[in-house]
């Protein structure tokens, strides 16, 4: 009867031994990871395309009947003072304005759409491209945080520095695992 460290069932088959590091090596594999930060890639896409369209119709239409018409939508209070304060600043800005805002709206949904979808797809291109235009966006991140600290800005940069040292991480690793295994299949002469 065979037995891995002496230890049967009475079945007489081998009594499995916890793996004490294999959810932390499932997790370093990585795919599962992928696939949230591609979703969380796609949610900042959806939002920013909902942001573009809402300052699209704001430069193009009655800013006053549009803002209360989303105010109700989202069931916010419209004596709230984060409200008026955006209100204060959407009437304070012309309408070519508004356009260029929405323009450049669209293109950061564009980038996070492309993002989120190759991450989805666990496309190598996508990984390279997510590191890139993310760390990229950090140094600006830490300026504004430096500038007037807050929590979310201290959470956004956190979360943006995390995905950057993990995909690098991940890159790295898948890159290693593929040369080795290049390495083990290619012929030698």
């Amino acid at each position: 009867m065979a037995s891995t460290g002496g230890q049967v069932a009475c079945s007489g088959r081998p009594v499995a031994r916890p793996d004490p590091g294999a959810s932390a090596r499932r997790f370093a594999e990585g795919p599962d990871l992928l696939i949230w930060i591609g979703i969380f890639k796609l949610f900042k896409c959806v939002m920013l395309l909902t942001a573009g369209v809402l300052t699209l119709r704001l430069a193009n239409g009655n800013m006053l009947v549009i803002l209360s018409h989303w105010v109700s939508l989202i069931r916010a209070d419209p004596d709230n003072r984060f409200i008026h304060f955006i209100v204060a600043k959407l009437f304070a800005t012309d309408p070519r304005r508004l356009d260029l805002i929405a323009v450049g709206t669209f293109l950061y949904a564009s980038i996070f759409g492309t993002e989120g979808i190759g991450l989805l797809l666990r496309k190598r291109w996508a990984e390279y491209f997510t590191i890139v235009s993310t760390g990229l966006l950090i140094p600006l991140e830490m300026y504004e945080l430096i500038r007037h600290v807050t929590a979310l800005k201290a959470l956004i940069l956190l979360f943006n520095v995390t995905i950057v040292a993990y995909l690098i991480w991940q890159v790295r690793r898948t890159a290693h695992r593929d040369r080795s295994l290049h390495e083990r299949t290619a012929p030698h002469h």
